[in-house]
């Protein structure tokens, strides 16, 4: 019999909820044949099944959360496939009992199998390195619990816990005991419903999310936002000449997108301490520079794909990456890599048509940019002939920073290098 489990589906994910299944109980399944569809960090994915045979037990059903790891569903597994799978987990019982040691510290106090209920995930045992790793790391058994393991039987390995310390957003506490919480005085507001005429809609599971962490963001930094308002002629113009011609040789569409993350990358290559993420009193200055594009959704949801590596892109690649996330998003096909990584977010709220905006900070980065609509107006200029009024196009910036970590003269002085890139564009520039 094997064990169907639910697999890591990216990194620092830790739970998925079920959608559906698309078997029941006593059907058949091929090896690789899609079993379930899970939500997991706002992507829909398929999950294959690994082995042929026949469904004997579910687990779980539709809305469920389950943790990764844990076993989902048991498969009575073809006579080949279950012979080889036996042998795959007596070696694995063989390397964990090779390697089990005495208990060095509270964590391992207990025995082994006493040791095992500590990991909810799937996996079976904490050896005395990764206890010692938590220690040293301030790690709660919680927030140990909820790492996926990609060792053998979904064994916690030093190289998840690294990987999860680099990528913790969301430290996960002992849970505090909490002696007369202060409580407000002030009346939580009625809302008036009249029966029949207004209704009430539910959120759905991508808005909780949202929220959750807009207010997460709105807690933990202490956001500041600037403004710039930049002149794009050139870049509207240059664009508006070569679109077509663009298109023609690329195969791709030219939006502002690819060009406000190639100026927002440069930037980020001259004023590299805006691309970090902050943890408590530890600066984590990242050398990648990816960028995410916060999406809005055919459901009015909102998402942030990421451009990966931008600075090393030419205008072709991003063209190419911008308009494949956004058609993926827009049919829900996003992956779970693909939304993760971020180290800078923008968002074009001029689609929108709004003038500017005041972003929220996509945690654990420290800024995010904001492209306002682009309009015509009359603006003074400095000619060779002196002082004219011409028609300009002319662009809000508005930049959101944590003041923790980014002060007024590194966020104006990013926020700058950002409009002179637009404004100085190259209208020379090939592709």
């Amino acid at each position: 019999m094997v064990e169907f489990r639910m697999p890591k589906l990216g990194e620092s994910i830790a739970e998925a909820t079920v959608i559906s299944w698309l078997k029941n109980v006593g059907d058949y399944i091929a090896a690789e044949e899609t079993l379930l569809e899970v939500a997991t960090d706002k992507v829909d994915s398929e999950v294959p099944s690994p082995v042929s045979g026949i469904i004997k037990e579910i687990r779980f059903q539709k809305n469920d959360v389950v943790p990764v790891g844990t076993v989902m569903a048991l498969i009575e597994a073809s006579e080949g496939e279950s012979q080889l799978q036996s042998q795959s987990q007596s070696q694995s019982q063989t390397q964990q009992s090779a390697q089990v040691a005495e208990p060095s510290s509270p964590y391992a106090s207990a025995a082994p199998s006493s040791v095992a209920q500590l990991r909810q995930g799937g996996t079976t045992f904490l050896s005395p390195l990764i206890i010692s790793i938590a220690q040293k790391e301030n790690l709660s058994i919680e927030e140990l619990q909820l790492i996926p393991g990609s060792g053998a039987d979904g064994r916690l390995q030093k190289s998840d816990v690294y990987q999860y310390l680099k990528n913790r957003k969301y430290p996960v506490q002992s849970k505090p005991v909490v002696q007369n919480p202060p409580t407000s005085s002030y009346p939580k507001p009625k809302i008036n419903y009249t029966e029949g005429k207004d209704y009430i809609i539910e959120m759905d599971r991508m808005r909780k999310m949202i929220a959750d962490h807009m207010v997460y963001s709105k807690q933990t930094s202490p956001h500041v936002t600037s403004y710039l308002e930049v002149d794009v002629t050139d870049l509207v113009a240059w664009r508006n000449n070569h679109k077509e011609a663009f298109q023609a040789k690329t195969g791709q569409k030219l939006t502002f997108t690819p060009l406000f993350v190639e100026a927002v990358a440069k930037a980020i290559q001259a004023y590299p301490l805006i691309n970090v993420a902050v943890e408590d009193t530890k600066i984590f200055v990242r050398k990648d520079i990816n960028i995410g594009m916060a999406t809005a959704l055919p459901t009015g949801n909102l998402i942030v794909p990421v451009v990966r590596n931008a600075d090393t892109k030419d205008l072709a690649a991003l063209a190419s990456d911008v308009n494949q996330l956004a058609e993926s998003a827009r049919t829900n096909t996003l992956k779970p890599e693909q939304i993760q990584g971020s180290t800078f977010t923008i968002s074009n709220v001029g689609t929108f048509g709004s003038l500017m905006g005041t972003p929220i900070i996509n945690q654990p980065e420290v800024a995010i940019l904001a492209f306002g609509i682009i309009k015509k107006r009359p603006e003074v200029i400095t000619t060779a002939k002196g002082d004219e009024i011409a028609i300009r196009s002319m662009m809000f910036l508005s930049l959101s920073f944590d003041h923790r970590v980014v002060d007024g003269f590194l966020g104006g002085s990013f926020l700058r290098k950002v409009g002179d890139y637009l404004e100085q564009f190259d209208t020379n520039t090939t592709y």
